[in-house]
């Protein structure tokens, strides 16, 4: 008889996240550091999701857009390289309507990221 097909292992994620924000009636600041556990990088690219309606207004460190709910943040030209467990850090500006919950689906150019 054939054993059962094994479970492939999950692979580890290739960075963390984590996002520390500022709120007020209508608006937040947050600051976003992105930790590179894979390989070095040369030009990076975070995206997110969010859940509730925020919109972008401003950003430092990164240059920031948006369409719809995903937004799309890639380095500038000081902070382009990103080596292994090298963190880069870049904060945005914005605003929101009834709720601001935490962005979803991070993601370091194109692999999924662990937040915390």
């Amino acid at each position: 008889t054939t054993p059962p097909p094994t479970a492939s292992p999950t692979a580890a994620p290739t960075c963390l996240v984590s996002w520390t924000v500022n709120q007020w009636t209508g608006g937040f600041t947050a600051e976003v550091r992105a930790t590179n556990r894979g390989s070095a990088l040369t030009g990076w690219t975070l995206t997110w999701s969010f859940g509730a309606g925020q919109r972008v207004t401003n950003a430092w460190n990164a240059q920031v857009s948006q369409a719809g709910t995903a937004v799309t943040a890639r380095n500038v030209a000081w902070n382009a390289d990103l080596p292994p467990g090298g963190t880069v850090s870049f904060g945005v500006q914005g605003s929101y309507g009834t709720s601001n919950p935490p962005p979803t689906d991070f993601r370091l150019n194109g692999a999924a990221c662990q937040t915390g």
